[in-house]
């Protein structure tokens, strides 16, 4: 059969067809196509801890199907009602106490791997036992990079003849030549204008800007929000542990290399959310954690148990440590207390009221730890002297006064000044010889109740200050130049860093935790 001539549409439609072919392969659609699809299929699978599921007990009982008389083909139960009915009816109470269901804190210890959450509980808490252990034994070779500070103090008299009645002077110190291959690292160290110029000063801030998030340093550690996140003071591994809001604690290996669990260990000592975690620098196999239920416990590694330090019916806000005393605890209890925790007798030594609300964070001078500063949902942040706290009288060596909650409060590396995060949309920055020159930088720290808190922290040096950013970022505060010089951003962040912690011995190390359980890793490159 000859083939038929093409009318005027079909000649007009196969043309069509043919420009259009030809636009298409001038886009490249096809090919950019296939390359996103491969994209896709090697998208990185986020790390995230494992639970194992709840399994519902059969019930024995019978299901018993109720049915009336008359279906079942009964004749009706004439007899009705008794007759002392009504008698019975005004004899019943007319409200019945609700049975209070037991609280399901423990008073007492709590085995590791009855607290863990997950599968093959035996197996990974042994792994993660082991690693902690083979931490703790490890003698630390070198120096923590925050020993920056001594650079301060290099050159004789810089803060030698700065005397004050409340504030002793940090004193001076030389920085060890042999040290110094292992702190030329160490870049940006701020101009103090207080100081009479006499710091040192680096001009580089390349580390700063190749910080970089690496999808394999994101890990979702924990269901919920996360309220604390610590790096273990150690430089052999990279070790991470956080606390969330239903008092769960979990543990990241970053350097694990086994493929089932990603390095995540994920345990449940608490009932309420975690108000803080400790790991001292001498003793890593110790970890004390805080809790809002009012206990206080201690993950001894060795022996495989969280033991009970301390328990109370108020809550618990914050905790923390000097850094040269192991072997006491302070924490905020209740609405402004403070209390000081002997752990060798198990008893109290004091108990302060220093504010007059909730205190939610409690530091200590670095270079002078009787030196300690508080900051309070009551708008202020205090600085104190624990030498002259004695009796009733308490008196601060310096008030900064905010005009909403201040979340936190932190000396910087040097300890010569202290850095302020409020809800009031301000940073304040508190430095001089006495503390006696304050200045607030705006940011915007509103962030709602869906989210923890922005917390603003130092970073290796007197440089910079790290805080979370409302459009999912990481600002850098510079307190020299009083504003945010620059904010880090990555594709990979899915969600608002809102509390921070900076590596002690690893420059550009920071660990950013969010509300969804995430917890971002930002590396140099």
């Amino acid at each position: 059969m000859a083939s038929q001539k093409l009318t005027e549409y079909e000649r007009q439609r196969v043309e069509n067809i043919k420009r259009n072919a030809e636009m298409v392969a001038a886009l490249k659609l096809h090919s950019k196509a296939a390359t996103l699809s491969a994209a896709t299929a090697k998208r990185h699978r986020t790390k995230t801890y494992k639970t194992s599921p709840e399994k519902k007990p059969k019930t024995e009982t019978p299901i018993v199907i109720r049915r009336s008389l008359r279906t079942r083909g009964m004749p009706p139960d004439s007899k009705g009602l008794p007759d002392d009915f009504s008698d019975n009816f005004d004899k019943t109470p007319k409200s019945v106490s609700v049975i209070k269901p037991q609280s399901p804190r423990v008073l007492g210890p709590i085995s590791m791997v009855d607290a863990f959450s997950g599968d093959d509980e035996t197996e990974s808490n042994k792994m993660l036992v082991g690693t902690i252990l083979s931490i703790a034994k490890e003698t630390q070779v070198g120096v923590s990079v925050k020993d920056v500070k001594d650079e301060i103090f290099s050159e004789k008299g810089a803060l030698g003849s700065c005397k004050s009645e409340g504030f002793e002077s940090l004193g001076t110190e030389k920085v060890d030549e042999s040290l110094s291959g292992k702190r030329k690292l160490v870049k940006g160290v701020v101009k103090n204008e207080y100081l009479d110029s006499l710091v040192k000063i680096e001009k580089s801030d390349q580390w700063l800007e190749s910080l970089d998030l690496k999808p394999e340093n994101v890990a979702r550690l924990l269901p919920g929000r996360i309220m604390v996140v610590k790096f273990f003071p150690c430089s052999s591994v990279r070790m991470i542990a956080a606390g969330n809001k239903f008092g769960n604690i979990a543990f990241w290996n970053v350097d694990s290399n086994n493929e089932k669990e990603d390095g995540i260990y994920l345990y449940r000592p608490h009932t309420g959310p975690i108000s803080g975690i400790l790991i001292h620098q001498h003793s890593m196999s110790k970890i004390y954690s805080s809790c809002y239920d009012g206990f206080i416990r201690l993950m001894d590694a060795e022996k495989e148990v969280f033991d009970l330090v301390h328990s109370c019916d108020d809550t618990i806000f914050s905790l923390s440590q000097q850094p040269n005393n192991s072997e006491t605890l302070y924490f905020a209890e209740g609405r402004g207390g403070l209390k000081v925790w002997d752990i060798r007798t198990g008893k109290s030594s004091k108990n302060w009221m220093l504010h007059e609300d909730r205190i939610n964070t409690i530091n200590f001078n670095s270079q002078n730890p009787n030196i300690m500063a508080t900051s309070s949902t009551d708008g202020t942040a205090c600085i104190w002297d624990l030498r002259s706290m004695s009796g009733h009288k308490l008196k601060t060596l310096k008030t900064v006064s905010h005009s909403r909650a201040v979340h936190s409060a932190y000396f910087s590396p040097s300890g010569s000044s202290l850095a302020t995060t409020s809800l009031d949309n301000k940073v304040g920055i508190i430095s001089g010889v006495n503390f006696e020159d304050a200045c607030m930088i705006y940011h915007d720290n509103w962030t709602g109740r869906w989210l923890s808190s922005f917390r603003g922290i130092w970073g290796w040096d007197d440089s910079y200050i790290f805080i979370g950013n409302m459009k999912r970022g990481v600002d850098v505060i510079s307190p020299s130049q009083k504003r945010t010089v620059m904010t880090l951003q990555s594709p990979e962040m899915s969600a608002i860093p809102c509390r921070f912690d900076a590596h002690p011995y690893e420059i550009g190390m920071l660990a950013g935790a969010t509300s969804g359980g995430q917890v971002y890793l930002w590396t140099p490159c």
